[in-house]
């Protein structure tokens, strides 16, 4: 599937609006393991906090990893005595494990979660979901490591997280700076879809998310953090560790082979200022002749390199094929992901035939033009041949681009696409959706990552935000950044609304205790 003209799965994002219905905008999930004496206080100091600070209508999930302490109690005696707070129990440990759980099957439009030892001050809680509210981004970290965070911890820890996040820098090219601090924040439209291709439930969940959310284009804001260490943190540091490098070498593998299905979790066509149609312009055709003229001129060089190696021992026209044709291989392989964006094995074999018949038209060219050399010379200079090589090699990249574009890689998406229009009037405070949408629930108890078959969903712009009585307007907070204008009908491609699988569900969390016997118990 072309990535650069797929209308995605994720529809546009849009401000969300603010209203007065009384369902929560946010859910912070507070994955614990026998914090008996940490839960409470924390919950209290949250909950203080939201109703301080927070001007929407608000959840505070405990998300109990088969505690085998007081924790139950303690989550049971809070929920009772608060009414924002909500007790989710799970007979399986792991933190990613608690989180897919309650995320999926959450109803409020953003999703947190937060360590149960607050290490992060609280402060950075309402520019963490500011810009997922405004539809700024789709998915926002703290960050211990940013040039304005103030972070007080030992050495020890120190070395290991920016260890860590350089290991991730120079084996996965992730670009965000803090991969496991304790506290980010998710839209769910994003979560419903990115939760299904994450497969680790452990403390690795983290980092995976973010890897595939990068990799597929999503936007990741960063906050700065005050943070302090918890000096009784239960973590094991060897273990995890070990773990998450095993998750590292899993998913690099998985984004080399290509059997992540990026495309989709990709936001739809025109959200990015990049993919918009610009008259009498192909789509995309800037952008394919970029990587195509990179990926040429590294294919010159290492042509020439493998030219000049086979010139040894054998004659210019045997060194010539054989260089060509391995460079035609690597050629091809790196325009097709790179050039083109197609992921992913299906077709390979077929694009690698259909460029062995461009690199026979390349080494007609070329070897007609080392055998007009040798017609003009006796015994040409060595420079000379590669001079005449490179012009040949000029015309025949021309050539290459243009049967690459029209014939291997064809965008066969380029028709103009009917319009499917979308009209909610925000009436109702509860999130409501077509009846076919999955079991979200289903996504977090499934140990491997599932990759449903193609397709798309529309999705109608999102209700009001509900706030609570006495409260100020979100605009309030940042009148620079959230706009005032609300849409109440809104246009996708007709892609966007053929998978009805992806639409959103109403689900709520129900004090109930799953159990998955697909997935073995954490020890």
């Amino acid at each position: 599937m072309r990535t650069d003209s797929s209308p995605g799965t994720l529809p546009a994002r849009e401000h969300l609006p603010a209203g007065t219905a009384g369902a929560p905008v946010l859910d912070v999930v507070i994955p614990v393991y026998n914090e008996e004496k940490d839960l409470e206080p924390c919950v209290l100091r949250l909950h203080d906090h939201l109703k301080r600070t927070f001007p929407y209508a608000f959840r505070i999930t405990v998300a109990d990893n088969a505690s085998t302490d007081a924790t139950p109690q303690v989550a049971a005696r809070l929920e009772a005595e608060i009414a924002e707070v909500s007790n989710f129990r799970l007979e399986q440990k792991g933190r990613g494990r608690a989180l897919r759980t309650v995320w999926s099957a959450s109803e409020a439009p953003i999703l947190a979660y937060m360590d149960v030892d607050l290490s992060t001050d609280l402060n950075a809680l309402l520019p963490l979901v500011a810009p997922l509210i405004s539809g700024h981004s789709d998915l926002a970290i703290g960050s211990r490591l940013a040039r304005s965070s103030r972070v007080v911890r030992g050495p020890k820890r120190e070395f290991i997280s920016r260890a860590y996040n350089l290991i991730l820098r120079g084996s996965l090219q992730a670009r965000f700076s803090d991969a496991q601090c304790g506290f980010k924040a998710i839209r769910r439209d994003v979560a419903q879809v990115l939760l299904p291709l994450v497969e680790d439930t452990g403390w690795f969940f983290d980092t995976e998310m973010l890897v595939i959310a990068e990799r597929a284009g999503l936007r990741i804001h960063e906050v700065p953090v005050d943070w302090v260490d918890d000096p009784n943190s239960t973590v094991h540091i060897v273990k995890t560790a070990t773990e998450d490098l095993k998750g590292v070498w899993r998913v690099g593998k998985a984004l080399a082979t290509g059997s992540l299905p990026l495309d989709r979790v990709a936001r739809p066509f025109g959200d990015d200022p990049r993919d918009r149609d610009i008259q009498d312009v192909p789509k995309g055709l800037a952008r394919q002749l970029v990587g195509f003229c990179v990926v040429g001129g590294l294919s010159t060089l290492f042509y020439l390199v493998l030219y000049s190696v086979f010139r040894e021992f054998s004659g210019s026209q045997i060194a010539n094929a054989l260089a060509l044709l391995v460079s035609a291989v690597a050629n091809t392989a790196a325009n097709r992901r790179l050039t083109f964006g197609v992921r992913g094995r299906g077709g390979a074999v077929r694009h690698q035939a259909q460029g062995l018949v461009v690199f026979g038209i390349g080494l007609a060219l070329t070897s007609g033009s080392l055998a007009a050399l040798s017609a003009a010379s006796s015994d040409p200079a060595h420079s000379t041949e590669l001079a005449v090589l490179i012009a040949a090699n000029l015309a025949a990249t021309i050539l290459r681009f243009l049967l690459f574009r029209a014939w291997v890689f064809p965008d066969r998406q380029d028709a103009t696409p009917s319009t499917v229009v979308a009209s909610h009037t925000p009436s109702s405070p509860t999130y409501v959706t077509s009846a076919t949408a999955p079991n979200a629930a289903s996504y977090a108890t499934s140990a491997a990552p599932s990759y449903p078959a193609g397709g798309s969903a529309g999705h109608a712009q999102q209700p009001p935000l509900p706030q609570r009585s006495g409260q100020q307007s979100a605009d309030h907070l940042n009148a620079q950044q959230y706009g005032s204008t609300q849409h109440q009908t809104t246009q996708f491609r007709a892609g966007e609304a053929a998978d009805g699988g992806r639409q959103d569900a109403t689900m709520r969390l129900q004090p109930t205790r799953p159990y998955d016997s697909t997935e073995p118990r954490d020890h």
